[in-house]
């Protein structure tokens, strides 16, 4: 949430006021609601690069960081854009400044409401009524049109409808994926693990042949020079609004964190700043919608405005994303990370079947020798212990939020919308421990 959300602000505020001031320099005169747009626009990242270089395994808090700040900030990124369409330009007042932080929070708020209602109504209709038990295809089917429809009704209501569903896919995961069959939770994981590579490679598609559109070149009016200058402008506001939140944030967050395992090194905020410097669909798609009429930019300015975006976006993904491995293995080698997972002889589909199968808050409970449930099942499976993972960040309640939630959510919340609950025995059924799993567990015996 600091990376995702006070980032995406510190972000717009550089990336706006550079383009406020450089860009009358370089001849393309925006409107404020325009110049706003293109800070937000530009705001929005892509760190699936990253996260593809990144093994969880072994670097569990950076790729927990860089995780979290890419799936929330494209959801604020995109109700940031809702508030500024939605600004008052004609009445530029410091009154009415505020009118954007009170749509961004209004907008926000409402929108997580709803997308986490539609997530506990779609967990307690599978969890109370039978009639789609047991059935692959009715649970399926409810779970798909339950997150549509968070979707529908923002759009309807004037939300942000990828908030909204970004809320309700995690209460989903939280107790609705725990309610449904085995064979429902194979299929919906591979089927929207499908779904959405296929649209990610049919965003890039589309944003590579719209690269060749003559008729946007033609409509743009900026020179060789011009074009090359904002596109370098935009590049530097880009790469200095990264580093002016991500290194001061990071320091705050050091100064604030007493555990040393939790404290990020100058190493890990290079990596965390270099996975934002990329951009795809989100900047695209908010791009689309702030400068184009049906598809097509109409005037000259909203043609280069295009053209910068669509520049900037195949730029930065070829050229920063094929440098992240290179990248991420010189200032992370590998004596520098923890390989508790190889050095356990732990494979690592064997170490995602045990943690997918933990709890999300997950309770420790301690029994008379210090030993907890996760030690006692990683010892049940193998006789070692589990590799680091981002499940082992919630071992035990770092804030006193974090421990009230995880009453409440045992006591109120489990027994009421379903969901797996805290690990508590140690039996093979009621841990419903996976056949792979099982079959290791037969050769140890043997």
């Amino acid at each position: 949430m600091l990376f995702g959300v006070i980032g995406v602000f510190i972000s717009f505020a550089v990336i706006s006021t550079g383009s406020w001031y450089l860009f009358p320099k370089l001849g393309l005169n925006l409107s404020m609601r325009d110049i706003l747009a293109i800070g937000v626009i530009f705001s929005a990242t892509d760190s699936v690069c990253t996260l593809q270089v990144l093994n969880q395994d072994e670097t569990p808090l950076l790729y927990s960081l860089v995780f979290g700040e890419g799936v929330v900030n494209d959801a604020t990124s995109v109700v940031l854009f809702r508030a500024v369409q939605s600004y008052n330009f004609d009445r530029f007042s410091p009154l009415e400044d505020l009118q954007i932080g009170c749509n961004f929070l209004y907008l926000f708020s409402s929108s997580c409401i709803l997308g986490i209602a539609s997530g506990l109504i779609s967990a307690y209709i599978i969890k109370t009524m039978y009639f789609g038990r047991h059935s692959t295809d009715r649970e399926i089917a409810i779970m798909i049109l339950m997150a549509y429809l968070s979707y529908i009704l923002a759009e309807l209501f004037y939300l942000s409808g990828i908030l909204s569903v970004f809320f309700c896919g995690i209460v989903m995961s939280h107790y609705t994926w725990h309610n449904v069959t085995e064979n429902s939770r194979t299929t919906t994981r591979h089927s929207f693990a499908t779904m959405s590579f296929i649209a990610e490679t049919f965003i890039f598609l589309y944003v590579g042949m719209d690269a060749l559109d003559l008729d946007k070149w033609k409509t743009t009016q900026s020179s060789f020079k011009e074009s090359a200058g904002l596109f370098g402008s935009l590049m530097c506001l880009i790469l200095l609004g990264r580093a002016a939140f991500v290194f001061p944030l990071s320091a705050l967050s050091n100064y604030s964190t007493k555990s040393p395992g939790a404290k990020i090194n100058l190493r890990q905020m290079i990596i965390i700043w270099w996975a934002g410097l990329m951009r795809g669909a989100v900047s695209i798609a908010l791009a689309f919608n702030q400068f184009t009429q049906g598809g097509d930019a109409k005037t000259s300015k909203q043609a280069t405005s295009m053209v910068t975006t669509i520049n900037i976006v195949l730029f930065s993904t070829i050229v920063f994303g094929t440098a992240t491995k290179p990248l991420i293995s010189w200032l992370l080698p590998p004596h520098l990370r923890s390989n508790y997972g190889d050095s356990a002889g732990l494979s690592p589909k064997v170490s995602l079947d045990v943690d997918f199968h933990m709890p999300l808050l997950m309770d420790t409970e301690h029994d008379g020798n210090g030993t907890n449930d996760r030690t006692v099942i990683s010892q049940i499976l193998h006789g070692l212990p589990r590799p680091q993972s981002i499940g082992m960040l919630l071992t035990a309640p770092r804030s006193t939020i974090h421990y009230v939630w995880r009453k409440f959510d045992d006591a109120y919340m489990r027994p009421m919308f379903g969901g797996r609950g805290y690990v508590r025995l140690m039996s093979r059924r009621s841990m419903d421990i996976p056949e792979e799993n099982e079959d290791l567990e037969d050769e140890d015996q043997n």
